[in-house]
């Protein structure tokens, strides 16, 4: 199928078939994910309009109209309208939303993602993750399953900070960030099923949604103070922002510089943590992925502290993630708002009609992945990638609004990975399957047990014959 950008002779502009409203709203109530996926399969990649009753969005997951919208023509789908209100709330007017003040944030930011400076902070970043991965033990050794998700988000949280913050920030500010960040974006869920219920009408969440925000500013704006007050040189975002200026050369405002920092934590945190709490899922429904993944840790790292030097040399490891953030992308749904008529294939879409893109659902799709709900990092291999879709695959989003966060990613979550693999073997405790939650991001609905067993004390444990 092959994406147009308008009528031609042979193929004039039609409607999308739409999914009746009963089947919608009885589909999102049992099973969000699972009603989108059969719809999907439906619709054999072709554009679908689900009736929500009030609000009626366009669902498009093949790859050539997914490249339409997000990098062929971005300016004609906005990140604006129902779904992003909630969002705005928590992010300002920064990186993760459309207006005057995006383009700034982005040129602003981008440098301090790059490759280059990531790289540069390498050696505080490795230390941190083994002084992370050290405060479990106590936690492991009692014997006692862990929660994944709250272990993950410790240990990407304090890795992160470093990044953002340096030694600016506080363990007990830490400590309240974490839990407000992750309440912010789970309380969000009813807005984002929901997004045509005004705000003046209350829905769960809404309450635990403010309280959460407020924290989050308790701790930032006290932070950009202190760091005005003391800049330095320093090479972590915050001091960064609060040097930088706009377009007119003025000093950013408090309110420029929580934005920006508050958008790119929540998301660089939210994905990571997400993913690695993911990985455990994944590793124990696939014991052979987990064998060869094993396997090249101990042959690269061999019980040594995990460095920079390692990174290279852990290709399956690298290729076990990208499968992990396509069977599982932490930002699983992207709208965007429609500011002028057009059409997509075949579809005319008109002025402010919502787009839903789904990672989840086009990573799916089987005209582009063989057994695509099947756990294969061999799909990664560079000869097998080789003339994929670019957008067949795109966890981080595309185009001019791509994830600035995308290599951070990549080296913190092989650090962390190839840290604990190299001192444990993970054993998933819980007692029934684990399944997805489509908040703002695709979170685990259970939490993920773990329990983590010393490496040393496994090969200790006399063999039976």
């Amino acid at each position: 199928m092959t994406a147009q950008t308008g009528p031609t002779r042979a193929t004039r502009p039609t409607v999308p078939r739409r999914v009746s409203l009963w089947r919608t709203l009885a589909g999102l109530r049992r099973d969000p994910l699972g009603s989108f996926e059969q719809t999907v399969r439906a619709a054999r990649g072709d554009i679908v309009r689900l009736n929500l009753g009030l609000f009626s969005p366009y669902l498009v997951t093949h790859p050539d109209h997914v490249q339409h919208v997000l990098k062929d023509h971005p300016a004609t789908y906005t990140r604006e309208g129902m779904f992003w209100k909630p969002l705005k709330r928590l992010f300002g007017r920064g990186i993760l939303v459309d207006g005057p003040d995006w383009e700034p944030s982005r040129r602003r930011l981008q440098p301090m993602f790059a490759s280059r400076t990531i790289e540069a902070l390498m050696a505080g970043l490795t230390d941190t993750v083994r002084s992370a991965v050290d405060e479990l033990h106590g936690e492991i050794a009692t014997g006692a399953p862990l929660d994944a998700g709250r272990a993950m988000a410790s240990i990407v949280h304090r890795t992160i900070a470093r990044v953002f913050f340096g030694d600016r920030i506080s363990r007990a500010d830490i400590d309240r960030l974490i839990p407000a960040i992750d309440a912010a974006g789970l309380s969000v869920r009813a807005r984002l099923i929901l997004p045509s219920v005004p705000h003046v009408v209350p829905l769960p969440g809404d309450r635990a949604f403010r309280r959460a925000v407020r924290d989050i500013d308790a701790v930032m704006y006290p932070l950009i103070r202190a760091c005005r007050q003391a800049p330095g040189e320093r090479d972590d975002v915050v001091s960064m922002l609060c040097r930088s200026t706009d377009d007119r050369g003025r000093p950013l405002t408090d309110q420029q510089v929580r934005d920006d920092v508050v958008s790119m934590f929540a998301a660089g945190t939210e994905t990571t943590a997400t993913a690695l709490t993911w990985l455990w899922v994944a590793l124990d429904a696939n014991p052979t992925v987990a064998g060869r993944l094993f396997a090249e840790i101990d042959r690269v790292v061999g019980g040594a502290s995990v460095t920079a030097a390692h990174l290279p040399k852990l290709a399956y490891t690298r290729m076990v993630l990208q499968e992990l953030v396509r069977l599982y992308p932490v930002g699983w749904l992207i709208p965007r708002t429609a500011t002028r008529r057009d059409v997509i294939g075949r579809h005319v879409i008109k002025p402010g009609s919502t787009i839903l893109i789904s990672p989840y659902l086009t990573q799916r799709l089987d005209d582009f992945f063989h057994r695509p709900t099947e756990f294969d990092p061999e799909r990664f291999r560079p000869e097998n990638a080789r003339g994929r879709h670019r957008y067949a695959y795109f966890p981080f989003g595309g185009g001019p609004h791509q994830c600035l966060g995308a290599h951070l990613f990549t080296i913190e979550a092989e650090l962390i990975a190839a840290t604990i693999l190299g001192r444990y073997r993970p054993e998933l405790a819980n007692a029934t399957p684990v399944t997805a939650l489509p908040a703002a991001s695709l979170r685990p609905r259970e939490p993920v047990l773990l329990r983590l067993h010393p490496i040393e004390t496994i090969q200790a444990m006399p063999r039976v014959a």
